[in-house]
């Protein structure tokens, strides 16, 4: 028999969800942004200073990626004692664990002090990072979209996605903030530590509203029915989410993961590796730069709404296409806007790429949970979109960086961009459009339930 549909959150609580969802990833993203634009900046300097300065960023990068190699396993760890015991408790814990490494990465020797164990204690605690973070964004998500309904799904989810940008903001803001008003020597010494420290008074904030919010009714009622059909089978153990999902859904994990190639690639190349791009080939100050992702990330956070809602209207597949599409064209234009040299032009090239990413990362957390069963959609929808950020994220500003090394011009980086911007394209286009799906109401497989027969006596 097919499950009662959902009935949506009142637009009351659900404001409030949205809002704890949104505060929590934004905090999470800071923590995560926080260390990419203090890699390209200080890291180099503080933790590899026996390397010449494009090396030292290099090594700076990779422990920056080393973070994205522990996001499946919180993927796999978060989604599935999150489909067992519920999104709202892996959230809370995700949140200490991001906000604790993060404040402790502030209060690190460097290499000056204890050598090199000091790069050493800073990928652990990066490796920290990353496991939090593999499960922070697919619980949050889910959050808001199985308290939703599926007519404005799109616009709702894509709140939590504003996290990203709102995190890089705020973290290139206060770091901004911090090169205008102390000296280079004073920012080196002592001034790059306050940000990773303000994270702790963050986490409280973020503690005190998350905990506030009510776990997702269709998880209540979906481990409502296992428990039924775990008491009429004499007590068989159910499968474990991983199995399920690599079972009835491998190709939606296929398919997140193409997804996220071109949209995980070009976020990082747009407000990470343009921070070294544009102060070491192009000779524009760090300021601008940060200024520059700064202004770019706040119209990032107003347009995803309206691509979510866009998403509403005419589905998933075709604005997130044209995400991708859009990102591919603008590569070039992109770098030849940055090589004029002015804050302007460098302005216009992230504000218009940022904008074009956000076509894809809108519509995601409402395709991608759409697309898994409720008992198995948090291991689901995370081992698709955080698997795939080992290959695409994690390396991006690496590689973007050693291209620059070896070629000295950015048409190799805008080739890689490109490559990843088709890739997706293929996957977006081999997915079933998943727009109107009643969460509540989809089988294993992550189709429709198709409604029960009416019987002749009823």
């Amino acid at each position: 028999m097919a499950a009662a549909t959902h009935a949506p959150t009142p637009p009351g609580p659900l404001k409030r969800i949205v809002a704890a969802s949104l505060i929590g990833t934004t905090i999470e993203w800071y923590d995560f942004f926080l260390y990419g634009s203090a890699a390209a900046l200080v890291f180099n300097k503080l933790f590899f200073p026996e390397s010449d300065p494009l090396v030292g960023t290099l090594l700076s990068f990779l422990t920056y990626a080393v973070g994205f190699a522990a996001r499946p396993l919180g993927a796999l760890v978060f989604g599935h004692y999150g489909d067992r015991l519920g999104r709202k408790k892996l959230l809370v814990l995700s949140l200490l664990m991001m906000g604790g490494a993060t404040f402790a990465i502030g209060l690190l020797p460097t290499h000056a002090t204890v050598g090199s164990a000091a790069p050493l204690l800073l990928t652990a605690l990066r490796l920290v990072q990353g496991f939090a973070l593999g499960g922070e964004w697919g619980g949050a998500v889910l959050l808001v979209s199985e308290h939703g309904d599926a007519e404005r799904r799109g616009f709702w989810a894509s709140w939590p996605q504003t996290g990203a940008p709102a995190g890089q903001l705020l973290a290139t803001g206060v770091l901004s903030a911090l090169t205008a008003l102390l000296s280079e020597d004073a920012f080196v010494s002592w001034g790059w530590r306050i940000p990773f420290l303000l994270s702790g008074v963050l986490v409280i904030v973020g503690l005190w509203i998350r905990l506030s919010v009510d776990e997702s009714p269709v998880f209540k009622a979906a481990l409502a029915a296992a428990e039924e059909r775990k008491a009429a089978a004499a007590g068989r153990v159910e499968k474990m989410p991983l199995v399920a999902v690599l079972r009835h859904h491998w190709r939606d994990v296929l398919v997140a993961m193409g997804a996220r190639m071109a949209e995980n690639i070009s976020y990082y190349v747009i407000t990470a590796f343009i921070l070294v791009y544009a102060t070491t080939q192009v000779g524009l100050t760090k300021q601008n730069a940060l200024n520059a992702v700064l202004i770019g990330s706040a119209v990032h956070f107003a347009v995803i709404p309206l691509w979510g809602a866009l998403s509403d209207r005419l589905g998933r597949r075709p604005v997130y296409l044209i995400g991708a599409v859009g990102v591919g064209l603008w590569m070039f234009p992109f770098f030849a806007l940055i090589d004029r040299g002015t804050f302007g032009s460098l302005l216009l090239a992230v504000t218009v790429g940022l904008v074009l990413h956000g076509a894809m990362y809108a519509p995601q957390a409402a395709f991608f949970s759409e697309m898994f069963a409720t008992r198995m959609r948090y291991s689901g929808a995370s081992i698709g979109a955080q698997f795939s950020s080992v290959a695409a994220g994690a390396p991006a500003p690496l590689i973007a960086t050693a291209l620059l090394d070896d070629y000295g011009t950015s048409t190799p980086i805008a080739l890689y961009v490109i490559a990843a911007a088709l890739l997706t394209v293929v996957a977006v286009a081999c997915a079933r459009e998943t727009r109107n799906r009643d969460l509540a109401d989809l089988d294993d497989a992550g189709r429709e339930a198709p409604a029960a027969p009416v019987r002749a006596d009823a």
